[in-house]
């Protein structure tokens, strides 16, 4: 039987730039033509955090702050069991968020309501995820 995937990633939020609030950011994935939450593999040695944290700047450009660890999400990939790791993570506000810069992975990036983030991300779990989110940030 193949070894599990170990990834780590984030539901990066920040406070809306106009009104009340937070906004979610989706990456859009071209390889896999879908939105999704920022995640990615472990490096050999790193840990799950450093991996979030890392992926998180590497797919959006955003330096994070992680907060409180979310529902694991487990799935299957090319034959093998996957289990990814995530994290509420702070972003700076939309004011001093850096514009994005397109990559290899990644080629587009919005920020919603969570509602509209819900709706327009391809998996349900990571719907899921952002319905986390809230319930976090609710207390």
């Amino acid at each position: 039987m193949s070894s599990t995937v170990r990834a780590a990633g984030t539901v990066l939020w920040r406070r809306a730039a106009h009104g009340a609030g937070v906004e979610v950011a989706l990456i859009h994935r071209p390889r896999y033509d879908d939105w999704s939450l920022p995640k990615g593999k472990l490096k050999r040695g790193e840990d799950h955090a450093a991996a979030a944290v890392r992926e998180t700047r590497e797919e959006t450009g955003v330096e994070c702050v992680l907060g409180t660890p979310l529902p694991a999400a487990y799935y299957w990939t090319a034959g093998r069991p996957k289990e990814v790791r995530y994290w509420a993570a702070e972003a700076p506000s939309a004011a001093s968020t850096p514009p994005f810069s397109p990559n290899d992975e990644v080629d587009r990036i919005v920020w919603l309501p969570p509602e509209a983030a819900r709706r327009r991300l391809t998996h349900d779990r990571d719907s899921e995820l952002v319905a986390a989110l809230l319930r976090v940030l609710a207390g």
